[in-house]
């Protein structure tokens, strides 16, 4: 089986990384948010994986293995964790199926 591509290696890492140092909000997602969201993010098992889930999902992979959307695969994961934070925030657009599916 082959292994996983640097690019994509490193968008995943990457990705955690803005997780995990508090520094997830891509653009303007979490500009307005106030407080630290990896509290929350930690005490919800699922929402961590549902977050990764998402990333994964929306990340395009060409078949070189090279990664065409870094950028809007983390935007869409921050939004989702954006409203499950914040009830008033609007995901825009609103979520698709395969983009929150668990596989």
């Amino acid at each position: 089986m082959p292994q996983l591509t640097t690019d994509v290696r490193s968008a995943i890492r990457f990705f955690a990384f803005f997780v995990g140092n508090g520094t997830l909000g891509i653009a303007d997602v979490f500009k307005d948010f106030e407080g630290d969201y990896r509290d929350s993010l930690l005490g919800y098992g699922s929402d961590l994986e549902r977050l990764f889930a998402i990333f994964t999902n929306v990340l395009d992979v060409r078949e070189d293995g090279t990664v065409t959307n870094e950028h809007a695969a983390g935007q869409r994961a921050a939004q989702w964790w954006r409203a499950r934070l914040d009830p008033t925030y609007v995901v825009e657009p609103p979520f698709e199926d395969w983009e929150c599916e668990l596989v």
